[in-house]
């Protein structure tokens, strides 16, 4: 009971403290910016471990942030080989892969009117399909290794990145389309000098998005058939041998790869699009 009387206080103080910097007058500096988000999730994580640890919660109910720190630490060369076969061959490769088709996909449905009339709403239909139903087709496909995972990967991002993309490349107005002609600009000329770089925030919006779906592809395709490797593999085989504290250590790497590939996406918009309104301060 002390323990959970604890988190509460904790919980009251920090939210406090959090208030008073984002309401503050250095609430615009990186230093604030940075600060309050990482006390937030420090307070979220000692508020988890005071109450399992006041509940007296057993390992398969929920484990404490100790407990799963103490599992990532102990099993890291388990932990970087799931890593590598998930992250860097499925999603990484299949991230690829579906992007590059996506974007050229654009270009042709953006250039021939037909392809955008009849290939989106067959596309609308695909990104519907459940992914735990398409998934186990394609691993008979291609096999239990990677490559099968690489697929499913690029069936889940493919789709919405020609969205962005199509969507990207008809942003521009009527007035500067005409002012192109005008210039007797070609149509590769207006779509690498005007058409393109106005596209690139949707472009980048549809790979923020890809990135976060590149892993979960992954790591769901490997529930359906994988080699003896992969965090997908990991997780299903320590749920049936209760081991939580394994699973939650596979998602926690599964979280901090997909967040920090997130964060390179957004970081590589930021340079690239520093021109656009949103990118502003």
């Amino acid at each position: 009971m002390i323990l959970i009387i604890a988190a509460l206080a904790l919980w009251a103080i920090m939210w406090t403290v959090n208030v008073r910097l984002a309401n503050g007058e250095s609430a615009g500096t990186s230093t604030v910016r940075l600060l309050v988000p990482l006390l937030f999730g420090l307070t979220l994580l000692a508020m988890w471990e005071l109450v399992v640890r006041g509940l007296e919660l057993p390992i398969v109910i929920l484990p404490a942030p100790s407990v799963i720190a103490e599992r990532v630490a102990g099993s890291g060369p388990t932990l970087w080989v799931d890593f590598k076969q998930t992250f860097l061959k499925g999603a990484l490769g299949g991230y690829a892969i579906g992007c590059t088709a996506a974007f050229l996909t654009a270009i042709l449905v953006d250039r021939w009117d037909f392809l955008r009339r009849g290939l989106l709403p067959v596309g609308s239909f695909v990104a519907a399909l459940p992914i735990v139903g398409t998934a186990p087709i394609l691993v008979m496909w291609y096999g239990f290794d990677w490559h099968s995972k690489a697929a499913v990967v690029v069936l889940m991002v493919f789709f919405p990145m020609l969205v962005n993309i199509v969507a990207g490349l008809q942003d521009t107005t009527q007035m500067q389309r005409d002012l192109m002609k005008t210039y007797a600009a070609s149509y590769w000329q207006g779509l690498f000098k005007l058409r393109l770089p106005a596209a690139m925030p949707f472009i980048f919006n549809g790979l923020k998005i890809s990135s976060t779906l590149a892993m979960i592809g992954a790591i769901v395709a490997e529930f359906f058939g994988s080699p003896i490797v992969g965090m997908g593999f990991r997780i299903s085989t320590s749920v049936g041998q209760l081991a939580l504290d394994m699973v939650w250590a596979e998602i926690v790497v599964a979280a901090l790869a997909g967040s920090a590939f997130y964060g390179v996406v957004a970081l590589i918009e930021r340079r690239l699009t520093f021109w656009h309104p949103s990118q502003r301060r």
